[in-house]
């Protein structure tokens, strides 16, 4: 099964939003809790998120990059 670049471009942008999402909602949701304790464990969490979205970003930064240049190559 063949899976279209542009496809992968989107759903990867898809799938860092989310990412991005739940990580800004993981540094946010750390100044409501006064307990040392969960902060660490979620400033943890939340970093995670930033590192997929930032992975997502970069795959779809990639899939688009390589799309082109296969146009680029067809028209020769």
């Amino acid at each position: 099964m063949l899976i279209p670049i542009k496809f992968t471009g989107i759903a990867s942008m898809v799938f860092a939003g989310i990412c991005l999402w739940f990580a800004i909602d993981g540094f946010i949701s750390l100044a409501d809790n006064a307990d040392p304790e969960p902060i660490s464990g979620g400033r943890g969490f939340a970093w995670f998120w930033a590192f997929l979205a930032a992975v997502g970003f970069a795959i779809a930064w990639l899939s688009w990059k390589f799309a082109g240049t296969q146009r680029e190559n067809e028209d020769t």
